[in-house]
């Protein structure tokens, strides 16, 4: 009994000492808030996104954002809050400019730097994952909270977890733009049908009492995340893929809306293509990252050389550049790894690397491909992929998210690119394109003409319409 009645004093203790640190800690926030924004009218937007010097398609939204709200609300501040404590502020908008070509106006910019962004870093939680990296995120908000407390937060990385800090700490309003859902049925599916992907090891997909305590962790991680999502009072999304699955994960109709990522398409639009005839370039453009899948790219590549095994001359004329984005160590050792694949596949002669292209060089190779290459299985939108199409480009996508919903129709008389599934599905795609047994002129001016709805100044009309709920007053 004695016992019982220590364990419960401890328990009430413990409680005890939470609730009233929460509550000094809110004062205090609150407090800090107030002083910081007594001197000024200005509404303080803190954009949430650790890695805005990163240069992917994500960063090209957080800064078209950035364009929007400074055009729309000129008693804006935008506080960025970035982990590239080894940026500065200045080489951080010179990169926004050389690599998206936008120029947002720097005076009313003001970088938070974090130095806690480990915490969110996948590498460090080989197990627990998702969970690991969401309280993670707790770690790295609680920390931007404390430096500088905002009127308006959104996050534009998909860190949802930070969503009841903001609200409920300072009472910020809360937004976000989700790329893609953290969890989702097809995750469970694949889980639950033991089948092996990046996320899901093979020793837990050959191993049933493994699968299903993944099952049960990835269930109740989906009942936290709908949890915090629900704390968003605006939440935009990118694409039908993700807008279906976040309406299921968080049920939250009446303030979700479908706002298509920012492309750069008329400009693209109108270049000229200037390749010679004698090449034929594969265009690859996205950040290496596992999901996005660029070893299947090589083996398409490989099955492509077998269809052609008795025309070495044409083979000989094909190449696949593969541009992207390094972000950190990890992303650079499986570049290397992607260089040694192609070696083993003897493929080195008709493979390229480039990375961390800049904005100019980027626009000379869409002018000298031919067709593009995107392999990632449920890509949330593909802006790489649009602009591709934009630049003239005829596009081999893969048959599922994005690419299949929103970006590319294969339907006849509408058609404006390819999808695929397998090596052998994209080798023979890009045969079709390369030998000419397709209308290559008229699916390339059709996905010129189907680029339109996805250009910067739709985006900036949906994301202000968007967002314009969190500026109207209580």
């Amino acid at each position: 009994i004695n016992c019982s009645i220590h364990s419960l004093w401890m328990i009430l203790v413990v409680v005890f000492v939470g609730v009233v640190s929460f509550v000094f800690l809110q004062q205090w926030l609150r407090s800090r808030k107030n002083k910081l924004h007594a001197s000024s009218e200005n509404i303080n937007v803190g954009i949430f996104h650790p890695y805005c010097n990163a240069g992917g398609g994500g960063e090209r939204v957080m800064w078209c954002a950035v364009k929007a709200l400074q055009q729309k609300y000129h008693n804006v501040k935008v506080i960025i809050y970035t982990g590239d404590i080894d940026a500065s502020a200045n080489s951080i908008l010179h990169k926004a400019k050389n690599v998206f070509n936008i120029a947002v106006e720097n005076d009313n910019v003001k970088f938070v730097f974090l130095r806690q962004r480990h915490w969110i870093e996948a590498k460090n939680y080989p197990h627990f994952t998702l969970l690991g990296q969401s309280i993670g995120s707790i770690i790295l908000g609680l920390e931007a909270l404390c430096k500088f407390p905002p009127d308006i937060f959104i996050d534009t990385m998909g860190y949802a977890f930070t969503f009841p800090l903001f609200r409920y700490l300072v009472q910020s309003k809360v937004g976000c733009y989700v790329h893609y859902p953290v969890i989702s049925a097809d995750m469970l599916k694949r889980v639950q049908q033991r089948q092996m992907a990046h996320n899901n090891k093979k020793y837990v997909a050959r191993n049933p009492f493994l699968t299903w305590t993944k099952l049960a962790y990835y269930r109740l991680f989906s009942n936290m995340y709908k949890w915090v999502g629900r704390c968003a009072e605006t939440v935009m999304v990118n694409s039908s893929w993700t807008e279906n699955h976040i309406l299921q994960l968080w049920d939250v109709p009446f303030k979700t809306h479908r706002v298509y990522p920012p492309c750069e398409v008329s400009h693209l639009k109108n270049l000229k293509h200037t390749g010679k005839n004698d090449d034929f370039i594969i265009l690859s453009v996205g950040q290496f990252r596992p999901e996005k899948d660029h070893p299947l790219q090589l083996q398409a590549l490989y099955e492509l050389r077998t269809l052609l095994a008795q025309d070495e001359a044409l083979w000989s004329r094909i190449k696949l550049v593969i541009v992207g984005s390094c972000r950190n160590n990890e992303d650079y050792e499986r570049l290397k790894n992607m260089q040694d694949l192609s070696k083993h596949l003897a493929l080195e002669n008709n493979v390229q690397f480039k990375v961390n292209v800049p904005y100019d060089d980027l626009l000379k190779l869409y002018q000298t491909a031919h067709i593009g290459i995107h392999t990632m299985w449920n890509e949330h939108f593909g802006i790489g992929i649009v602009e591709c199409m934009a630049a003239g480009l005829i596009m081999v996508a893969h048959r599922s998210g994005g690419p299949l919903m929103d970006i590319v129709e294969t339907s006849e008389g509408s058609q404006n690119g390819f999808l695929a599934i397998d090596a052998v599905d994209y080798a023979e795609n890009l045969l079709n394109i390369i030998c000419n047994n397709v209308d290559t002129i008229g699916i390339r001016n059709a996905a010129r003409a189907s680029v339109e709805r996805f250009s910067e100044k739709e985006f900036e009309k949906n994301f202000i319409h968007a967002v314009s709920t969190l500026f109207t007053k209580d």
